[in-house]
């Protein structure tokens, strides 16, 4: 499947980049070298070959249909805020996780909540999708809030040995 930019409001979606005219590397490096992403996301991001590498595995997710990944952009700038996506794709049953990060000067005003509820928009109306999950650790107060504006609803929860995590599902129309 080929990248689809999206028009999310506030803010626009487009693939991540790293080219001659829109570089989202450094943004990439900024905050996955943040403290509090260090804490909450499992993907290691140390250096700027780190962040390319980072773009073109996305890129690679898409064309093989197993994730749809949005660079959260502003809608004048282009400047990189956050990620937004649809994870673990299964096309064939209708599901999805949904995935997201912001950039740490960004965090706290809206910009995840409404990337991806226009990604979850795609998902149930270009991709079929029916249920998409949302997973989150216990204390990940910021998760949660993204999950309730979005309109996911708690599922279960599972012990991990690094902890608790948090599933809430979205059924989709």
């Amino acid at each position: 499947m080929e990248p689809v930019e999206i028009n999310a409001g506030s803010y626009y979606l487009r693939h991540l980049r790293a080219d001659d005219r829109v570089d989202d590397r450094p943004a990439i490096l900024a905050a996955f070298s943040d403290p509090v992403s260090l804490r909450w996301l499992s993907h290691r991001v140390d250096t700027l070959r780190d962040a390319g590498d980072y773009v073109a595995l996305r890129a690679r997710e898409w064309a093989e249909d197993r994730r749809c990944s949005w660079a959260v952009a502003h809608q004048n700038t282009g400047e990189l805020l956050g990620e937004v996506g649809l994870k673990d794709l299964d096309l064939a049953v209708g599901t999805a996780e949904a995935a997201c990060w912001t950039v740490p000067e960004h965090r706290g005003r809206g910009v995840v909540s409404e990337g991806l509820a226009a990604a979850l928009r795609f998902g149930g109306g270009a991709l079929g999708l029916r249920r998409v999950e949302y997973h989150f650790e216990d204390g990940n107060t910021a998760s949660r809030r993204v999950a309730e504006k979005c309109g996911f609803g708690f599922d279960r929860t599972i012990d991990r040995k690094s902890g608790r995590v948090h599933v809430w599902t979205l059924r989709l129309p």
